[in-house]
């Protein structure tokens, strides 16, 4: 029986649902609050690595993630006129079978996971959050932003990298600061050639594209600036189209005008890390996720870590004999491994903004692939 029977989640992102849908397998009562009425991720296309598939197998959403992203083994790399390189191997996760890697837009994949947790009994309101948490002895009070209250025995904070919570409960930690490198994504028809991931490398940005879906995939690239963009949206399809013109390979030329349509769905996002120090918890309040441990996207895990974070937090409250002794477990199952992810992401952000030492840029992607096989 778990050491907990009424939980309250914070934040109806990938770590809070994956944490609601586990938490409710395990006979927990689950409360969920998500501030956006409309309870939809923003971004284009993401990519996901073979871990996290498994992550999805585990919560039950794998074959709905097939069927409605797309799935691949291996990586493509070319240069910028088009010319094979080679290709990076995605070996098979332990204990899965599930492909080397994926992709899919981020909505569906919010979708995807909202409709489980919805089946899962999951309790959800969406356009509210909370005003006010407190903690006493045998749990904890909190009041809502719609005028209601109730008590748990455990709150799970994913209010993301911004979160509020954070900032009232680890103070001593500052804002995710701006790392020097900016992802442009956009949202393209599928040539068929392209069946898997490929990557131009050579050229003054990176350029890469993974489909999401039978007839669609998302570009992204990634460019070092100092500071972060000043431009107005309505300029964002000439910049992506000027990074992109002295690349000569005829996918990349043929895809350009495509980038000046409404479809495209141009996104531009600064880079910025965080990882607070552990324990993530303070008193019944645990903070996982975004929140507490967010990464650049180098070695495609940012949700990753995070979907496997809620998953490993509710086994352990289903199976410690004490609510301390499940904290205690979760850290020492999580800590490295995130810290891992986003150190290491952090070092090839580095590399490429630097154009420094190749072969450490690929040492450090074939260690961080092989320990992110391994089980969590």
């Amino acid at each position: 029986m778990a050491v907990v029977s009424r939980v309250l989640t914070i934040g109806g992102g990938f770590s809070g649902m994956a944490a609601s849908i586990q938490m409710r397998k395990a006979g927990i009562d689950v409360d969920l609050v998500e501030v956006d009425a409309n309870w939809r991720p923003e971004g284009a296309g993401i990519t996901v690595s073979g871990p996290t598939l498994r992550a999805l197998e585990t919560l039950g959403v794998f074959a709905e993630f097939a069927r409605r992203g797309y799935t691949a083994d291996g990586v493509d790399l070319v240069t910028p006129a088009g010319h094979r390189i080679g290709e990076i191997p995605t070996p098979k996760t332990v204990g899965s079978d599930v492909p080397g890697g994926g992709g899919i837009m981020r909505p569906e994949l919010g979708r995807i996971l909202a409709d489980a947790t919805r089946a899962a009994g999951v309790h959800v309101r969406v356009g509210c959050t909370y005003t006010q948490i407190t903690q006493h002895d045998g749990g904890v009070a909190v009041t809502f932003t719609d005028g209601t209250t109730g008590h748990y025995d455990l709150v799970v904070v994913a209010d993301g990298v911004h979160s509020k919570t954070r900032a009232l409960l680890f103070p001593e930690i500052k804002p995710p600061q701006y790392i020097g490198q900016v992802v442009w994504r956009a949202v393209l028809p599928r040539p068929a050639e392209i069946v898997r991931p490929r990557i131009w490398l050579g050229g003054a940005v990176k350029v890469g594209v993974n489909p999401v879906s039978p007839s669609h995939m998302y570009m992204f690239i990634t460019e070092a600036r100092p500071e972060k963009l000043q431009a107005e949206r309505a300029s964002w399809p000439q910049l992506v189209a000027d990074m992109l013109a002295p690349f000569g390979d005829p996918v990349l030329v043929a895809l350009g005008p495509h980038l000046f349509t409404q479809d495209a769905q141009i996104d531009y996002r600064p880079l910025a890390n965080l990882l607070v120090p552990a324990p993530w918890n303070r008193g019944r309040v645990i903070l996982i996720g975004d929140t507490v441990a967010a990464t650049t996207p180098h070695l495609a895990s940012g949700a990753g870590i995070g979907i496997e974070s809620g998953i490993v937090l509710a086994e352990e409250l289903a199976r410690a004999a004490t609510l301390q002794q499940a904290f205690d477990r979760f850290h020492a199952r999580r800590w490295e491994r995130c810290r891992m992810v986003i150190e290491n992401s952090a070092q090839l952000c580095r590399i490429e903004m630097e154009n420094g030492d190749k072969a450490e840029h690929a040492r450090i992607m074939r260690e961080s692939t092989i320990a992110l096989l391994q089980p969590i």
